[in-house]
This record gives C-alpha cells, structure tokens and sequence, in this order.
C-alpha cells in the first residue's frame, strides 16, 4: 500500500527533467554530491531512501505501508526532495507513478559509497534503481565510488559525472541498456580517463563469522573476499585498478540466448 504526497507544482520544460535517487540514503554525501552536479544540468526532484538501503538489491515493499514526505535539507538548492521509507526500486516506482507530472529525462542514481563493478551490480541497490527506471525507458545511470567511508570525497569525481550526463542527454542511451558507472578513489588530477569495459568475471567467497549472544543464542556477521579470475584488459576491475572510469553498459533483458539452442535439443 502506497501513501504518498503528490507534488502538485508545475515542472518547468526548458530543462531536462532529472530524477535522483541512491541506497545509502538521502543525507548521505554520495547523493548529495550528484545533487549539486545534476542541478547545473537539469531540473532536479530527488526521492531516495529515508536510511540507508545497501545490498537491498531490486527488492520492492509489498507486505507493509510506504510513506514517502517532502524534505528541505538544503534550503539554498533548487532541487525538489522527497524521503521514502522504502527501497531503491520502491523510490523510482512511487517518483514515476505518484510525484512526478510527466516522466524523467534521466534517472541517476548515487553516487555509492562503494564499488558496484563486476558481480557486484546483482546486489546492488543503486543499480537496481537505476534498473528499475531503465525497465520503463528512462535514460538511466548508476554511479559508485570505490569508497565506503561515509567521509569519502566525492569532490574529484563531480567533473566525470557531468561529463558522462551531459552526452548521454545529448546522445541519447541505447534501448534496453542502463549504465553502471564506477570511479577509482583518486585525486582528479590521477584520474586517467573514462573506459567503456565489460563486466569483469569476478566473484565473492562468502563466510558466516558465527558469534553468540549474551542470551546464549548464536548470530553471523557476513564477511567475504572478492575474487577477480578475469585478466582481460578490457573489463571495469582492469579499468579502476589502472585509474580510470569504468563504464559499463548493463542490459535488464536476462535472457541467454547463445543457450537457447542447446537447451532445446534437451529431450523436454
């Protein structure tokens, strides 16, 4: 069940309209960052979570009541905001269904306090907003920083964001494709450049730090390695850890198609 409410002020269409959301929620630097970049380049209403949302991935709100309520957290910025006590996707469905008049020009999400390269776009709930926009046919973009101090400077990066917005508003975005886009912790100066890679083939081995409680009852910490098997020089771990920008085009259509064959010659 959706409460929500509307914003009833008429949007202006000189500019691009931009939607802004992300995971570590609405007062986190990150998105804070992307705010103050995307107002140089469009007209900007933000709906992001009300707390932070990290790993949430494409989860959605169906069991429980979704309150989404204008903020003002920067009463010197023109941005619109709204705080949603749901998930990523969940802020992407209500901004597009209930808030805005007519639909984006562009979603951006983030920017992450943290990377999303290679495997980790699956669990990702930056990504999934961004997803979840693109699944309507809003232009849309997920960026990270491979950071994940809450006081990581998102200062050199700012330059990059508005590069990467400004052609994919003047180009235009393929159909059916989302970008994920990811930064090396660097000063700009040591930022080489911006690489489009693949999805390097990476993965995480997972462990359970099993503790117990005071009541004697037993809990676990999630904790893990990442493994990069992948030494291609084209992939976004191969880009990041050479300095540069990776930009990864992300397809929402999960369909295997070189399998299709093969699995129809099973005897089905």
């Amino acid at each position: 069940m959706y409460f929500c409410r509307s914003e009833t002020s008429c949007m202006s269409s000189n500019k691009p309209l931009i939607l802004i959301t992300n995971d570590d929620g609405i007062t986190a630097p990150g998105i804070r960052a992307l705010i103050e970049v995307m107002n140089k380049l469009g007209e900007v209403y933000v709906v992001a979570p009300s707390s932070p949302q990290s790993g949430m991935g494409h989860a959605i709100t169906i069991n429980d009541t979704l309150y989404c309520d204008k903020v003002v957290i920067d009463k010197n910025a023109p941005q619109v905001e709204y705080s949603c006590s749901g998930t990523p996707a969940d802020c992407v469905k209500l901004a597009t269904r209930e808030i805005l008049k007519r639909k984006p020009d562009l979603c951006v999400s983030g920017i992450n306090h943290g990377s999303n390269s290679s495997i980790n776009v699956i669990y990702s709930g930056t990504m999934s907003a961004a997803i979840e926009a693109g699944t309507t046919g809003i232009p849309s973009i997920g960026f990270s920083l491979l950071d994940y101090s809450m006081e990581a400077d998102f200062g050199p990066v700012k330059k990059f964001v508005k590069i990467i917005v400004r052609q994919a508003l003047q180009n235009g975005m393929p159909k059916g494709v989302v970008l994920n886009v990811n930064f090396p912790k660097l000063a700009e100066k040591d930022i080489k450049g911006i690489k489009v890679c693949r999805q390097a083939n990476a993965h995480w081995i997972e462990n359970f730090d099993k503790r117990t409680n005071p009541l004697g009852r037993d809990y676990y910490w999630l904790t893990g390695e990442f493994i990069n098997e992948d030494k291609g020089e084209d992939t976004d771990e191969w880009a990041l850890q050479q300095g540069y920008v990776a930009v990864v085009p992300v397809q929402f259509d999960l369909t295997a198609y070189h399998a299709i064959t093969d699995i129809n010659s099973w005897d089905l």
